[in-house]
């Protein structure tokens, strides 16, 4: 009778293959893990069409095929179904949302570029989680370790995470934001684990808060300019990628603790480890790795959470449990002597905490203000706005986030300059040119100026513009961009020997890039100028 009770409930699915019957387990519609799956491919969906996530579906594809054939495979091997891989798909989709390959561009749909660093990175992953066992589950969140060590090992010029900031807050944004949020919510109230999130946000946002008002800094590729202080705090704790992080990455009930003070506990625990891994970094590919490995941190010490915090009594809020906890043993508050103590350690705590923030920070504060010089000589030169052409801009400049002015007013920049250039060469002046160049730029002319001396000859470059394009310039670290303008036109050289007198002059047409970068001040400096 049990056996056709089974048989009406639950109909037994089946698959012929090869003229063999296997038995196939789907998912139940009301499995968490299938929520988790749809959030994750609806943002990846809208990410690549409207937002140029720069992950192709080639590289997509690897993740859920090697996802499916690797999770497929074992659990046929240890239970002979073949069941519907939910966890690993869930762990592809996962890797498929952060992990970016260097070389694959916005737009570029199918492009095969590094498609078998996504199979690796999945493949470990799923091995992490069936190889790395505490108490009969595993330790880390397959995901986040594989993730980790992909970023630690193959470096930022060859692979990072996907971006804090994704583009500035329009449809696909906010259409973003409320599937992340209703399917973290829904899913975690489900579950009833909606109170690690909400500790460690509150943690991270307090820790990041304090990095900032201490100046914190950090390049970004989407950024003109170091980001900084408020702009630095805004930008991370309202990330899309920390709000799948957090909601689906540190809630893996496999590998959180028991207990619902010990979950408390993960959670403001993630996020001060977070904000320490964060604090040092002065690029944004270290503070979103920072960020992931703040779980693999944590998730290697689970079971001293277990240990000091067990499962609590049913009946007990997690309030009541954490504070009987932290006075006492056995859900019985202790004496007051043994009250203050605790509650004067557990301050002691914080307040070391903070003082690490702020000295680990250190290293993260303006560094762009490296190589600058504290006082700039003013050069007095005139520049006609009606004498330059029309700036036409590139789509992946008004994508940036920085306030950036108007591309009118960046060509006047330029061309004031270039002008500043002349007059310090003019007036055998190297000091006027910290007013106008920096980096690769500034060395190149005051070696000019040096070879000029040694030769009694000075060339003077005059520009005229015909078109102006402006473009963002990634920077060489990859952490960072400039702005670039495609300048067509003509360069006019005059040389003077040393007293001034002019020797000859001539004419050849330009068509050059010129590199201008954000410095301290909002100050725009020439610091590269190569050929078309």
């Amino acid at each position: 009778m049990c056996a056709t009770v089974r048989a009406v409930t639950t109909p037994k699915r089946t698959l012929q293959i090869g003229g063999r019957e296997y038995e196939f387990v789907l998912p139940r519609w009301q499995d968490p893990r299938l929520t988790v799956s749809a959030v994750v491919m609806s943002v990846l969906i809208i990410g690549v069409a409207t937002l140029g996530f720069r992950v192709s579906v080639p590289q997509i594809l690897a993740s859920l095929i090697t996802a499916l054939v690797i999770e497929g495979v074992w659990t046929y091997r240890h239970t002979g179904k073949l069941v519907w891989p939910a966890s690993g798909l869930n762990t592809a989709t996962g890797i498929a949302l952060i992990l970016r390959v260097s070389g694959t561009g916005g737009g570029g749909y199918w492009s095969t570029s590094g498609w078998y660093v996504y199979a690796l990175v999945v493949a470990f992953a799923l091995l992490t989680k069936y190889l790395v066992h505490f108490r009969g589950s595993h330790i880390f969140n397959p995901s986040n370790v594989a993730l980790v060590l992909a970023f630690v090992l193959l470096g930022s010029s060859r692979v990072e995470p996907l971006d804090f900031w994704w583009a500035p807050l329009g449809g696909s944004m906010v259409v973003i934001y409320v599937i992340i949020l209703t399917g973290g919510v829904v899913t975690l109230a489900r579950l009833k684990l909606l109170e690690i999130p909400i500790a460690f946000w509150l943690t991270l946002a307090a820790g990041l808060g304090l990095l900032a008002a201490s100046g914190h800094c950090f390049t970004a590729r989407w950024s003109v300019g170091p980001v900084c202080g408020t702009s630095f705090w805004w930008v991370v704790v309202t990330s899309p990628e920390l709000l799948f992080f957090l909601f689906f990455m540190i809630t893996d009930p496999k590998t959180i603790p028991r207990g619902r003070v010990a979950r408390i506990i993960h959670g403001v625990s993630t996020g001060a480890v977070a904000t320490l891994l964060i604090a040092p970094q002065s690029t944004e590919f270290g503070a979103k790795v920072g960020l992931l490995a703040s779980l693999a941190v944590v998730s290697a010490l689970r079971w001293l959470l277990e240990r000091w915090f067990p499962e609590e009594v049913p009946d007990q809020s997690p309030a009541v449990q954490l504070i009987a906890r932290l006075a006492g043993t056995g859900g019985v508050v202790a004496g007051r002597a043994r009250t203050f103590w605790r509650g004067a350690l557990a301050g002691s705590v914080v307040a070391t905490v903070a003082l690490l923030i702020v000295a680990f920070g250190a290293p993260a504060r303006q560094p762009a203000r490296a190589n600058v010089p504290e006082e700039v000589p003013e050069v007095e030169v005139d520049v006609d706005p009606a004498s330059l052409p029309a700036v036409t801009v590139d789509p992946e400049v008004t994508a940036l986030s920085s306030d950036i002015g108007t591309p009118d007013d960046l060509a006047i920049t330029l061309a004031r300059n270039l002008a500043i250039e002349a007059e310090a060469m003019q007036r055998h002046e190297g000091e006027l040119l910290l007013a106008a160049d920096f980096g690769g730029r500034l060395d190149e002319m005051l070696a000019q100026m040096s070879q000029s001396v040694a030769s009694g000859e000075w060339v003077v470059a005059r520009y005229s513009f015909v078109s102006l394009h402006l473009r963002a310039v990634a920077v060489e670290s990859g952490q960072g961009t400039d702005l670039g303008f495609e300048a067509l036109g003509t360069v006019e050289e005059t040389t003077y020997d040393a007293d001034g007198e002019e020797l000859h002059r001539e004419s050849h047409p330009l068509a050059s890039l010129f590199v201008l970068k954000l410095t301290p001040g909002d100050v725009w400096l020439i610091t590269n100028e190569s050929e078309l």
